[in-house]
């Protein structure tokens, strides 16, 4: 046994027992047919395509363990299962890495997380488990695409996509970083492919007015707004001079038209190459290759230099009749919008940053109420005021002028009222093997024929070259048994299609699956489904608000629609943990940078890294890791164990006596007590994990001091049997070990969270805090009337501030009555 352990306590033994006796049992083993006080709980499941664990997964599931084990404790019938996102592109670069096939990797590291999270000590429903890539869940993924496609829900269309040369797949915008592939860091270039995409822009409406039906983190509903982007504004005809062609344009502020001194063309619009004259058409094309090498995340930034160049055309402003030079611009995006943009740099800053620098025309058509002129020299006016230099509108307010100018616009045919959306349709193709085929055949009499409900799941043939063509079709379209197919409606000879679908798809509705997943006749128990959904709390990271998030929420939607499910939104309450990072950097398995908490878990114990891990700072922010705070906790919970060791027979007599019996004159202790079932409580139900721990630690404090004293009271031996129920959901096996030891034969967690006496509350305390060298470290409830020996004995025992004197000299030692300790020490 190591030094660390040695300063611990046997916890190998502790965690390996109750891991195996909990498993045994079945005890988290949920009954689904109860849903009394029923509380779905949900993290997002993990991606197997690594080896290991890291620690930001453990850092999800851990302190979400938690929360549950405290609901649990609560009264609550908690359903928390667990499954595994298995497909995509990374468990297929780790596959082709190792040389070994991605369904072997795949199932090995499932293997792993499966022990990693029996190692957790999670309250996991073990017979909820499923993988994504079992033929058995993808069967019902290509079912709901089905669904999808005869509801016109998902279509083919050819579209600009980014294309990773290396990967030899597209990619998601949110996969493109400073214009490079996230995994590889190859330049990603634009591709125009024909590819399968879900029409999410036809919910776009109610994903956003649906928000009000849910406990999100405002944060999170902000972000998914601005994503979907609704407007509502005007659509006006442009036409272009010498073909006549039409060129529409959205915009919010129709009385800035009279404003126009150029037009801005998205690179890849269609009209670019028709229209540009003969004298711009080399630097048209060079700008427009250059153009696809930007990701369109990079290309919408409010930061970035703008560039563009000019094509030679001009077009017509409907309004005034005025000649307007036709540029394009990498910041206009042809899958936004109408791919054009009426520029305004007198009204809106990022034209007025164009004009600048290419030296076009900046002319003012609003100024403020109450003044007739507008300096345009430094900056662009964007608020709202009084039209000016438009004609006939000339003194009509902003809000009026966008009206009038639209009707006249309608009165001539060359303009409207419309609402745009920011959002763009799901593309859901990838040229990869390992994703669920999408079940579609191409016959050259029938066109596209879905496979047929019975004929599912098509399977993923076993292949050896995981590489695409050299076309960018997916390694699938080598394998002439999988592709040359029979059509289902006319039996001629076909080709099945031989992309793949986006994860995404996998995880739009795998929370319907967890309440029967071994269901071979249909994808989930509508029966089920109806008592346990929607989820009711749902952790995970921020960064899937605008991925998984919403549309999960998209899906969801579609299934009500089509009357599978009788409820519209999946998850009720979401929160997100911070990130854990190192050295400043995110953790993940592309950037090499993982921390295993296997050998901080076999150095001092799953409950000691599980409570450090929510000890360390808000659940909610995150942080830098660093493992020299971890021997502290290991402190604490080897003083709890030494404590409750040596006081084990009063607390087994303690299991018998009646709180409102106990007579006592200690009111200072009687008052902690009760406080720190108040606050642990409250701060694990509200994810503040950290308080929650340092109450115990301030708790542990004065118990302390009174064993000093070989308190033998009633009150301190039922203390300490509430203090083991109340460590119960941060340090599972250790509270459960206990809870055998003073003689309980039921699990500690079938067990009743403890009650409050809000009576022994009402005292005469303080709030005091503790300094080291002047900064402020912790801060305590105390009695008024404390001393400063009893104060700053309950400081230099605190966890928050032994860890800031541990190997220094104390120096000098102040006390305030009231209000501070400050320990100086160098």
């Amino acid at each position: 046994m190591s030094s660390s352990k040695s300063q611990h306590y046997p916890f190998t033994e502790i965690e390996s027992k109750w891991q195996n006796n909990w498993t045994e049992q079945g005890l988290y083993n949920t009954d689904l047919s109860k849903a009394d006080k029923k509380l779905y709980t949900l993290v997002m499941f993990p991606y197997p395509s690594g080896d290991k664990m890291h620690i930001g997964q453990w850092y999800n599931y851990g302190p979400t363990d938690t929360w549950a084990r405290l609901k649990r404790m609560q009264g609550y019938n908690v359903f928390f299962p667990i499954g595994y996102d298995a497909f995509g592109l990374p468990a297929e670069n780790f596959a082709i890495k190792h040389k070994i096939h991605p369904a072997v990797s795949t199932e090995k590291n499932i293997k792993y997380f499966r022990n990693q999270f029996k190692q957790i000590g999670s309250m996991i429903d073990w017979n909820s488990e499923f993988a994504t890539s079992d033929p058995e869940y993808y069967k019902w993924t290509q079912w709901l695409f089905l669904k999808l496609y005869k509801k016109d829900l998902a279509y083919r269309k050819k579209a600009p996509v980014n294309w990773c040369p290396k990967c030899s797949t597209v990619l998601a915008n949110e996969q493109v970083i400073d214009g490079l592939c996230e995994r590889c860091d190859t330049e990603v270039t634009k591709k125009d492919l024909t590819q399968w995409f879900f029409k999410i822009t036809a919910y776009a409406d109610r994903l956003l007015d649906d928000h009000k039906k849910i406990d999100w983190q405002n944060k999170t509903v902000t972000m998914q707004k601005n994503w979907i982007g609704r407007s509502v504004g005007s659509e006006i005809i442009f036409k272009e001079q010498q073909t006549g062609e039409r060129l529409p344009v959205f915009t919010t502020r129709a009385d800035t038209l009279f404003g126009v001194t150029y037009m801005v063309l998205a690179p890849e619009h269609p009209l670019v190459q028709k229209i540009t004259t003969p004298d711009y058409i080399d630097k048209v094309k060079d700008y427009q290759n250059q153009a696809r090498k930007v990701s369109e995340i990079d290309r919408m930034s409010a930061i970035r230099k703008k560039t563009g160049v000019f094509t030679g055309a001009y077009c017509i402003n409907p309004i005034n009749g005025d000649r307007v030079p036709i540029w394009i611009a990498d910041y206009v995006l042809l899958t936004y919008g109408t791919g054009a943009v009426m520029a305004v740099p007198g009204h809106d800053q990022r034209d007025w940053e164009f004009a600048s620098r290419f030296d076009l025309p900046i002319k003012p058509v609003i100024t403020p109420e109450g003044k007739s002129e507008i300096d345009l020299s430094e900056q662009a006016f964007e608020d709202y005021g009084v039209m000016i230099n438009s004609g006939a509108f000339d003194g009509l307010t902003s809000s009026d002028g966008k009206i009038r100018v639209t009707e006249k616009l309608a009165e001539m045919e060359l303009g409207e009222s419309t609402v745009n959306f920011r959002i763009r349709d799901w593309l859901i193709s990838r040229q990869r093997y390992w994703g669920a085929p999408i079940p579609i055949v191409f016959c050259p009499e029938c066109g596209e024929v879905p496979v047929p409900e019975n004929e599912l799941p098509v399977l993923l043939p076993e292949i050896d070259d995981f590489s695409p063509t050299e076309e960018g079709e997916s390694p699938l379209a080598r394998v002439n048994g999988f592709v040359n197919v029979k059509c289902p409606e006319c039996g001629k000879e076909s080709r099945r299609s031989t992309e793949t679908m986006d994860t995404f798809v996998d995880s739009s509705w795998y929370f319907l699956r967890y309440c029967d997943p071994q269901d071979h006749d249909k994808p989930f128990s509508a029966d089920l489904v109806k008592k346990w959904l929607p989820v009711d709390f749902y952790v995970g990271g921020a960064e899937h608000a605008v991925t998984h998030l919403i549309y999960a929420r998209f899906i969801t939607k579609c299934l009500c629609d089509m009357g599978y499910i009788d409820f519209d939104e999946p998850f009720l309450k979401v929160r997100h943990q911070g990130i854990i990072t190192s050295n400043g950097a995110k953790i993940s398995k592309s950037k090499g940078n993982i921390i295993n908490p296997d050998e901080f878990i076999e150095k001092f114990g799953s409950d000691t890294f599980r409570i450090y891990l929510m000890f360390m700072g808000s659940y909610r922010d995150g942080g830098d890791w660093d493992d020299s705070g971890i021997t502290g906790v290991a402190r604490f919970l080897g003083r709890v164990y030494r404590i409750l060791e040596k006081h084990l027979p009063g607390i087994k007599a303690a299991r018998s006596i009646d709180y409102n019996n106990i007579e006592s004159t200690d009111s200072e202790l009687r008052y902690y007590l009760n406080h720190t079932i108040k606050k642990v409580g409250a701060d694990i139900h509200t994810l503040d994990f950290n308080t929650a721990v340092a109450a115990l630690m301030e708790f542990l404090n004065v118990l302390s001091k009174r064993s000093e004293v070989e308190d033998k009271s009633d009150l301190f031996n039922y203390s300490l049997l509430k203090y083991i129920q109340l460590l119960a959901p941060l340090a599972p096996h250790f509270a459960e070990e206990f809870w055998s030891r003073i003689g309980y034969k039921d699990s500690i967690f079938n067990g009743s969270w403890p009650e409050y006496d809000p009576g022994a509350m009402i005292t005469e305390t303080i709030t005091m805090v503790a300094q080291i060298n002047g900064k402020l470290r912790a801060s305590f409830e105390v009695a008024k009337d404390i001393g400063g020996e009893d104060f700053l004995n309950l400081v230099k025992n605190d966890e928050r501030i032994s860890k800031h004197i541990e190997g220094k000299s104390i120096i000098k030692e102040i006390f305030v009555p009231g209000k501070l300790a400050n320990i100086v020490v160098r």
